[in-house]
């Protein structure tokens, strides 16, 4: 009897040395795969924080401008407010100095 298999292939070994070969190389595909999907999950929360962060600053934007606007409103009252005491001032001191210089008359 012989130490051949009966279907006529050769030696046994090569074989199993192909398998363990191809495992080896499907193993490191599979890690390479799975790093791969890792740092596109990483990449993907970045790009969700990025735009939540461009959402909040959009949002900030928005307050800021209203209270400009409402700053901008309060400033410019102030101003005619002001405009108008000057000009009643002005008026009082005209008319305190009428006074005087008609009270200087003999």
């Amino acid at each position: 009897m012989s130490d051949r298999p009966a279907n006529g292939a050769g030696n046994p070994e090569p074989a199993f040395a192909d398998i363990d070969a191809a495992t080896r190389r499907l193993m490191a595909a599979l890690d390479a795969l799975e790093a791969a999907a890792e740092r596109r999950r990483d990449a993907d929360r970045d790009e969700n924080e990025l735009a939540s962060r461009i959402q909040a600053l959009g949002a900030d934007r928005s307050r800021l401008a209203d209270e400009l606007d409402g700053s901008l409103v309060k400033t410019r009252r102030l101003e005619r407010t002001n405009r108008e005491i000057s000009e009643k001032l002005d008026a009082a001191i005209g008319t305190i100095r009428a006074v005087l210089a008609a009270g200087e008359k003999p």
